[in-house]
């Protein structure tokens, strides 16, 4: 992260989360606080080893970090996360989808990830916690992804169902004269639906069919390279967090936030980190002491 990000971080967030000192103590720093709290989500560092890096007691960490997790949340969400209501602003999107991947008509592509966490205790059946193989147990969250790597925070499912999510009227594909509904792009795990498109899976496709299969398929690809990225960048989700559940659907709502954020404030230097592609669509790789040094910047 760059040095002038993290002074704005500082300007906006610090009287939020800025404390009054007493008579028998004085209160920890903002600064001090958001070191502690981006290099926990950078590292996945534990608290303990963290109170001998920064002289914080691990008990003030376990306090003060989902209260500077939430600040942040709650001072960038409406600018860097939340989805479009606007058919234009969908609209935008699936041109930027048309351009950027040969996929007309899409808004997003929308998958799914497992949070790994520590099981808390006193859990029942009926929560939000899934086991996964008996081995681990998770925290699921959907993510819907822009074109180009951006987040937002899905939770669609009623506005999806009663058309209230604000998506373009029907308008015919490129070369056609038939009208066709706007939509998100999925795998096996959703459901088809007039706002959600899936490859087929069936054998014996035509070619028609293998030729939608490959353009959807390519469009969701963008969700699984921005979840690689958002795990690379802030590797808190390569290990498996020990706080509660409330705690980490916080930490991941502001990773998003600062994933999203970054790509807007340093742009250039967030895009010359990802793969490319040539005007026969052949993948370009990013190679060498190029990619090294971006990603020491960045991180």
């Amino acid at each position: 992260m760059p040095p002038v990000m993290f002074d704005e971080l500082l300007n906006r967030v610090g009287p939020r989360i800025k404390k009054t000192d007493t008579l028998f103590r004085r209160a920890l720093s903002p600064g001090l606080k958001l070191a502690i709290t981006l290099r926990h989500l950078a590292t996945g560092d534990k608290y303990s080893t963290l109170q001998y890096d920064f002289r914080v007691a691990r008990n003030s960490i376990s306090k003060f970090l989902p209260e500077v997790c939430r600040a942040i949340v709650d001072e960038y969400k409406d600018e860097v996360i939340s989805c479009p209501t606007d058919p234009n602003d969908w609209r935008a999107i699936a041109d930027e989808f048309q351009k950027r991947w040969n996929v007309p008509h899409a808004c997003g592509a929308l998958d799914g990830k497992h949070v790994a966490i520590r099981c808390p205790p006193k859990t029942g059946p009926f929560t939000t916690i899934t086991r996964v193989f008996s081995h681990w147990y998770s925290l699921p969250w959907l993510m819907l992804t822009t074109s180009f790597y951006g987040l937002m925070l899905a939770e669609l499912k009623e506005c999806l169902e009663d058309g209230t999510i604000g998506f373009p009227e029907p308008d015919p594909l490129p070369n056609d004269d038939q009208n066709m509904p706007y939509f998100l792009l999925g795998d096996d795990a959703f459901g088809l639906r007039t706002y959600l498109m899936k490859p087929f899976s069936i054998r014996g496709m035509s070619k028609e069919q293998a030729i939608t299969n490959y353009r959807i398929s390519r469009g969701r690809r963008v969700v699984e390279n921005a979840f690689g990225i958002l795990a690379q960048r802030w590797q808190i989700f390569l290990s498996t967090m020990g706080q509660v559940p409330d705690t980490v659907s916080v930490i991941i709502e502001t990773c998003v936030c600062l994933h999203n954020l970054m790509r807007m404030r340093y742009p250039n230097l967030q895009n010359v980190q990802l793969d490319t592609e040539d005007d026969l669509h052949n993948l370009v790789p990013v190679f060498g002491e190029l990619m090294q040094t971006c990603m020491r910047s960045i991180v």
